[in-house]
């Protein structure tokens, strides 16, 4: 048990799937409407689907006029860039965007928001492009005044205990790979790509805090951390499954979660991605460099970085430590890394954020949901992965108070229980929680899924 997850998790209901059906959830809101954002993404039009395009297309769509746009308000934080506790890549990326769930959820003190005032230039001239809300009394600036309250008294020894648990995978497995190379083990070699794959979804916890060297663990076999503080952070986890979701459009029209029409969403797309999603997992890690690759050759939006050079560690290490040739050491470590890209994916897509009573972009939604309230419908948790650290650092545990404070340590999580639950039964939400194994039927059921269901706040009820 962690901090006493185990009593806090018996207290949440936990409601059996049901069959495919569509799923209501009754309130009093009046107006709907089918997507977070009022204007079609512009990036969607991009015939290339990188984290620049997505960059680009937000400048245009988000009335930011080139500065930094929070709420209704535009800032010029050029002077602050350098000075940025995070780090300076946040702002410089963000320039020209409307960063308002950055900023919300990034800072649970008040201090960002003192200082922002000082950089304040006018108001925007034009609405923001997303409709998620932060009312002063609404769900999730209640629970992020309650979270301030407590911050100071929170334990931080897990924090350093997540810290341990990466350094140990990490050795763990270059360990591996030199026992799989001496031994010429491709089952050796297998057990090195599961814990590739958990030590990487373990620096995930790292690239989502300040600026460390553990972030760039997550770059050792051809990902990009600064890419997916683009795609994962700044797009994924402010507007998970919507048009603004990378992670959603750099899968498709593969896998195709999104529930369309039947006449959009073939057969093969419904079904067939039952069985070829397997490949598609093997290949995430490798699609990722080739693309980067593409677009630095075609288009030369990207840059070039040192920290690129990390991917190429692991076949160095291979090939100095042992006497085998070079060849024998590139066969193994491609599949090393097809292994590793497989379970990172069949993870990661199966964690928490596909199910027929998940909210996707094409459901219906209160116009004005707010921001709290959309993150928890875009969100079943997985109630199998509370109790052990490891378990929670390698398989996106907690992931709902993860979306709703992402740069907080996983380990420090199960402290906000008691807070997050209390404000759940005072606005009257569910924390919804299933296995693993409800989960991964859940996910394929979305594929299939054509028929939108509505959301309208409150409790989940199966009809």
């Amino acid at each position: 048990m962690v901090n006493g997850v185990s009593s806090i998790a018996s207290t949440v209901t936990v409601t059996a799937i049901e069959p495919a059906t569509p799923t209501t959830l009754k309130s009093n809101a009046a107006t709907t409407v089918t997507t977070i954002t009022a204007k079609y993404p512009t990036y969607r039009s991009s015939s290339l689907r990188t984290v620049n395009n997505w960059l680009a297309g937000k400048r245009q769509d988000d009335a930011s006029e080139g500065f930094w746009r929070v709420h209704d308000s535009l800032y010029d934080l050029t002077n602050f860039i350098d000075h940025h506790p995070g780090g300076a890549d946040w702002l410089k990326l963000t320039k020209g965007t409307d960063i308002t769930e950055a900023f919300e959820s990034h800072h649970i003190t008040t201090k960002a928001e003192l200082l922002l005032a000082k950089y304040r230039i006018r108001a925007a001239r034009e609405p923001r492009n997303v409709r998620l809300t932060f009312h002063e009394h609404g769900f999730y600036k209640t629970l992020k005044r309650r979270v301030r309250e407590k911050w100071n008294d929170l334990d931080r020894r897990p924090a350093q205990y997540s810290e341990f648990i990466l350094d140990c995978l990490l050795i763990g497995v270059f360990l591996l790979l030199f026992i799989a190379v001496i031994l010429d083990s491709y089952a050796v070699a297998t057990v090195c790509g599961l814990v590739l794959a958990m030590t990487m979804i373990c620096a995930h916890n790292f690239f989502h805090q300040k600026d460390n060297w553990r972030m760039l663990v997550f770059n050792l076999a051809f990902l990009s951390y600064r890419e997916q503080r683009i795609s994962h952070i700044l797009s994924h986890h402010f507007y998970p499954n919507s048009n603004l979701d990378l992670e959603i459009f750099f899968f498709e029209p593969f896998l195709c979660w999104l529930p369309r029409s039947s006449k959009k969403k073939i057969r093969l797309q419904r079904f067939g991605s039952w069985i070829y999603g397997s490949i598609v997992y093997a290949l995430m890690f490798l699609n990722e460099f080739v693309k980067r690759q593409a677009e630095m050759f075609f288009t030369r939006n990207a840059s070039f970085h040192w920290d690129d050079l990390i991917t190429l560690v692991m076949p160095i290490f291979m090939y100095t430590t042992t006497t085998n040739n070079l060849w024998a050491v590139l066969r193994m470590w491609i599949f090393i890394v097809l292994v590793g890209s497989f379970t990172f994916g069949f993870i990661a897509i199966n964690a928490a954020h596909h199910h027929p009573e998940i909210v996707h972009s094409g459901d219906s939604i209160p116009a004005d949901i707010d921001f709290g309230i959309y993150q928890m419908a875009t969100v079943i948790d997985r109630s199998d992965r509370k109790d052990w650290q490891l378990n929670v650092l390698t398989s996106f545990g907690h992931h709902c108070l993860h979306h709703l404070f992402p740069t907080v340590d996983h380990g420090m999580l199960p402290q906000l229980y008691p807070l997050f639950l209390e404000t759940c039964a005072e606005f009257d939400l569910e924390h919804r929680q299933y296995s693993w194994w409800q989960m991964f039927v859940g996910q394929h059921q979305q594929l299939a899924r054509v028929i939108p269901m509505t959301y309208t706040g409150g409790r989940t009820k199966n009809y």
